[in-house]
């Protein structure tokens, strides 16, 4: 029996979103307005607007400096996630010797480590350690994971056509495990905002600090809550588009010859 297409139409997947946003926006916006709700508890979504509009220059000043943070954390654990998973698939030993420390750095929570990192680096490299620290290992397991899972049948026609350890890496290792680090990458993307948002929250405890995640934490202090709200939506969109920027650029690589790609009629 033929089961017949119920998938929505492409163009309502996407608006599909954007429907959902709205009606609960106007849910919220109802919401306060009928029950009288004061600013200092829950700000209604048009108050939000208004205050992003108003606080802009200070707000995108912030966000530039958190995305600036976020940016070199990631760079870092791109670099050093598939540099540091290239020697553990070249050398058992040094994987063995080194994993589990990386492991460690991986489940100890990096809101206890920021505060440390603030007393022995300057504030900017203690927020870009946080964003390498949380972003470093998902880069690390999936790539390799994706060298370890080459299709063995593969591995032994190279090694019959005795193609070099370099020719395995670089032709046959490296492609098939390409999805696997991009999927990494969509992952590390956001975790390194994450990172630098809880390394600039630390650094407003001290009294310190530029980020947008300093911005909340002041007016939180000072009882803004608009501008809270608002500085949290940007660090919401900031995330959106670092996931779509990655995602679309994993799409990009893989469109031509990878399913998850592929995308269906």
């Amino acid at each position: 029996m033929f089961t017949q297409d119920r998938s929505l139409p492409k163009a309502l997947r996407v608006l599909l979103p954007v429907i959902v946003f709205a009606v609960l926006m106007g849910i919220w916006e109802t919401t306060v307005r009928l029950r009288d709700i004061p600013p200092y508890i829950l700000p209604a979504p048009s108050l939000i607007l208004q205050t992003l509009v108003k606080d802009w220059s200070l707000l995108f000043a912030s966000l530039l400096a958190t995305l600036r943070a976020t940016l070199e954390g990631f760079l870092a654990a791109v670099v050093g996630g598939i540099g540091l998973a290239l020697l553990f698939n070249r050398s058992k030993w040094v994987e063995d010797a080194f994993l589990p420390y990386a492991v460690i750095l991986q489940v100890t929570p990096v809101i206890a480590v920021a505060p440390l990192l603030l007393v022995y680096l300057p504030q900017h490299l203690a927020v870009v350690a946080c964003a390498w620290i949380v972003a470093f290992f998902p880069v690390l397991s999936n790539t390799l994971l994706g060298l370890k899972s080459v299709d063995r049948n593969l591995v032994g026609l190279f090694t019959l056509y005795d193609a070099s350890p370099a020719q395995k890496l670089w032709r046959l290792r490296l492609p098939s495990a390409l999805p696997y680090i991009m999927g990494g990458l969509r992952i590390a993307g956001g975790l390194s905002l994450i990172g630098a948002v809880v390394a600039e929250i630390a650094a407003g405890s001290a009294g310190s600090g530029s980020g947008l995640a300093f911005r909340i934490a002041e007016a939180g202090y000072r009882l803004n809550i608009p501008r809270m709200f608002a500085a949290l939506a940007l660090l919401s969109a900031a995330g959106i588009v670092i996931y779509a920027g990655l995602s679309a650029v994993s799409r990009l690589v893989l469109r031509r010859w990878h399913e998850s790609a592929i995308e269906g009629d």
